[in-house]
């Protein structure tokens, strides 16, 4: 077996292919390439940000683990701080409107980050390469600068989807430091071709290299940070940062026609992975044909049905009850399908917005350790401290904002996301290590991808490629690959709209599959993005 990593940003594809040709595992090549990431789309991610792993150790017998570093809340933070900023729901019928987007927007919208210490730990637990070593390619790519490419120049033009909504641009604009650094001298984003450079995140990665991942939550970089979230009205504390902790549990485990499937757990998108493809495994899809009428209403109503299960329910563990082994249940599925079966309506409660700004890795190693790797800011605070150059999360804007639900507010709780970071086995051995940025559209692709895989009997190219829909509620959305015609047979059982995107516009698939027989590895990077996947 060779060495595949894939992921949107083909610069930081290429140092963790440089990791891999150096001698590093899948786990090394993964966190140089996530830190890389971090300078090349500053505002999907970032040391600011959080992180979630899925992990497969070859061996006898193999093992898959899973490492959650959460964005967590502030101890500032109460359960009805918000009530009185609530204008109303969103009409896109996800996330709340609140007074001077507190909880989308600026300080109050932070969450303490957890990405520093899950990277850390991750590397100390199962790689080889020293902390050092692991940050050096981000540092020169900060301190050096990249050029500038059609996808992050793009992000910064596009104005915002809806007037509920803000831009990547809205959030640079509201914080000097970042127009500072993210706008050229006359006011204007950095465009296609155009170098770009932030030696102020280069000097904070390269004290941080020199001084260890301690550093960012009890030395004198916590202090510096702690100081201008004090000043400034975050929620987040010293003591916060001082007391993070990484939460390291088993992945989530479930079957689909004979693969067994290692995914994240609550207050992630994995549960809801399973519940789909558990409703979905008692039908014969292939007999319907791929994104037929019949087969684009029956995954639907499988994912609505997910949707109508987790979005009263899924919370952080630690704080609320979570049903999971109910919702990855067969039985739960096979209640599922007996309604949909019947036609009968499924109703899909309101659930709390999330960023599309995220990204991801997977990588698979010439041992067989497989990595899938998701990591985010949100759509970033726009919030950088002076001199530190780079943003932190948004993340507060994923709970809540009324008290009484399993996902509202709370000092140190963490919130519910979409990342669905996934790696399916035979026999012990990865036969597909995906994930994907894009909110909880994260859930509805990766599902389509492994139905493409594992019922369609595509390459993992072609898997990709093909076009894809979701649905979380009222309304299915589809790219506009999908030809009208088929959407118009679709309308007649359930409301459907294209979506203004022939690739894009719904969450962004980075995979690799290993073929059963020979080891052959194929890796693919959505169509969406500007990815790629590199072999060693």
């Amino acid at each position: 077996m060779s060495a595949m990593i894939v992921a949107p940003q083909p610069l930081a594809v290429e140092e963790g292919a440089k990791a891999l040709q150096r001698g590093g595992n899948a786990v090394d090549a993964a966190v140089v390439c996530a830190f890389a990431q971090m300078i090349l789309s500053p505002q999907m991610c970032g040391i600011g940000g959080y992180a979630l792993l899925t992990l497969h150790l070859p061996g006898a017998p193999a093992q898959n683990l899973a490492l959650d570093a959460p964005a967590l809340a502030g101890r500032r933070v109460a359960p009805d701080m918000w009530r009185e900023a609530l204008i109303r729901p969103s009409s896109r019928g996800w996330g709340y409107l609140l007074k001077d987007r507190v909880n989308a927007l600026g300080y109050t919208s932070i969450c303490t980050p957890g990405a520093v210490k899950g990277l850390a730990t991750i590397l100390a637990r199962w790689g080889t390469f020293t902390w050092a070593e692991a940050l050096a390619p981000a540092i020169h790519i900060a301190e050096e600068g990249f050029m500038v490419d059609s996808h992050l120049a793009q992000g910064w033009k596009e104005p915002a989807s809806s007037p509920e909504e803000l831009s990547l641009m809205d959030y640079i604009l509201a914080n000097a430091e970042a127009r500072r650094i993210y706008l050229r001298a006359d006011g204007s984003p950095y465009d296609v071709g155009d170098h770009f450079r932030n030696p102020d995140y280069g000097r904070t990665l390269r004290e941080l290299a020199e001084r260890g991942s301690e550093d960012f939550y009890r030395g004198a970089l916590a202090r510096r940070i702690a100081a201008d979230l004090e000043v400034n009205g975050s929620y987040v504390t010293a003591g916060d940062l001082e007391n993070y902790a990484v939460r390291e549990d088993q992945p989530l485990r479930g079957s689909y026609r004979g693969y067994e499937i290692a995914t994240s757990r609550p207050p992630h998108g994995g549960a809801t992975l399973l519940e789909i493809l558990n409703i979905l495994e008692g039908y014969d899809l292939a007999a319907l044909g791929h994104n037929s009428p019949a087969y684009i209403y029956l995954v639907s109503m499988a994912m609505k049905a997910a949707f109508a299960d987790r979005n009263p329910l899924l919370a952080d563990p630690l704080f609320a009850d979570v049903p999971t082994d109910w919702m990855i249940s067969k039985e739960r599925a096979a209640a599922w399908r007996s309604r949909i079966d019947a036609g009968a309506p499924i109703m899909v409660s309101f659930s709390a917005g999330e960023s599309p700004h995220t990204t991801h890795v997977s990588v698979i190693d010439d041992a067989g350790m497989a990595v899938a790797l998701t990591h985010s800011l949100g759509a970033s605070s726009g919030v950088i401290t002076p001199g530190l150059g780079f943003m932190y999360n948004n993340s507060m804007i994923n709970f809540h904002p009324l008290p009484g639900h399993p996902n509202s507010i709370a000092p140190g709780k963490g919130r519910t996301t979409g990342m669905t970071p996934t790696i399916i086995t035979r026999a012990g051995r990865p036969a597909l290590v995906i994930g994907a940025p894009g909110a909880t559209r994260i859930i509805t692709s990766i599902a389509q991808v492994i139905l493409n895989v594992l019922d369609f009997g595509m390459s993992v190219s072609d898997a990709v490629l093909a076009p894809r829909f979701d649905c979380q509620g009222d309304v299915i959305r589809c790219q506009a690959r999908i030809p009208e015609y088929v959407c118009a047979e679709v309308r007649q059982r359930h409301p459907i709209e294209r979506l203004p995107y022939s690739h894009g516009g719904l969450a962004l698939v980075h995979a690799i599959q290993v073929d059963e027989q020979t080891g052959k590895l194929a890796g693919a990077a959505d169509a969406g993005a500007g990815g790629m996947a590199l072999e060693v």
